[in-house]
């Protein structure tokens, strides 16, 4: 028994020859989710497009998050994103570039999400569903009898159900623990220009990588 135990966990670890795609796919999830959050903000490319509503929102307490020294904080959290997405694509600098974007996911969830909860959609079956999750889910099947009396409710609904946004702690909280495995094991092997630098560098100092 303990002999196959062994030889099970020989293959076990010979899976770590590819351990690389772990750090590379959760850097090919986070890149779009962080190009688009920043391109939302603001695209430097599209001269239609401005910081200001976003600056607008951080400052107002009424309608907004009230935060303070909203321009600056408009601006780092628009560059966190922004040159994040590149960084993690390229796979450079990972480790860094995942403080200000960890950052960036504890502000978001505390400043906009914490008084919702956890749940990004509303779920009253879950162990974590919101207070007014039953209210909300009343709510939406209202909504959806309405559009099935008045509404051609199939083509509504063609490309998925309809569901009741909570706005809860759940992804800003996702993304929050994949940048820390990547804060934690890098960009990867093989497909990272951390790595590859990292092996020049040894070269250069005469420490062969392994």
């Amino acid at each position: 028994m303990l002999r196959l135990f062994n030889l099970a966990q020989d293959g076990l670890d010979k899976t770590r020859a590819v351990d690389f795609l772990a750090p590379l796919l959760l850097r090919a999830y986070l890149v779009p989710v962080f190009w688009f959050a920043a391109n939302n903000k603001w695209n430097p490319f599209d001269s239609s497009s401005s910081l200001q509503p976003t600056i607008d929102w951080f400052a107002n307490a009424e309608w907004g998050l009230g935060l303070p020294f909203p321009a600056l904080m408009a601006y780092l959290a628009w560059a966190a994103e922004y040159f994040g997405a590149i960084l993690l694509l390229l796979g450079l600098a990972v480790r860094w570039i995942s403080i200000p974007l960890m950052i960036t996911m504890v502000v978001a969830a505390v400043s906009v999400h914490l008084k919702n909860g956890w749940q990004a959609i509303h779920d009253p079956m879950s162990a974590f569903a919101s207070e007014n999750a039953l209210g909300a889910i009343a709510r939406l099947d209202k909504a959806k009898s309405i559009l099935q009396e008045h509404g051609n409710y199939s083509w509504l609904t063609e490309h998925g159900r309809l569901a009741m946004l909570n706005n809860g702690i759940e992804f800003a909280a996702t993304y929050f623990v994949m940048l820390l495995a990547l804060f934690f094991i890098g960009a990867g092997r093989y497909l990272s220009l951390d790595d590859w630098l990292y092996r020049y560098f040894r070269d250069k100092r005469g420490i062969h990588a392994n």
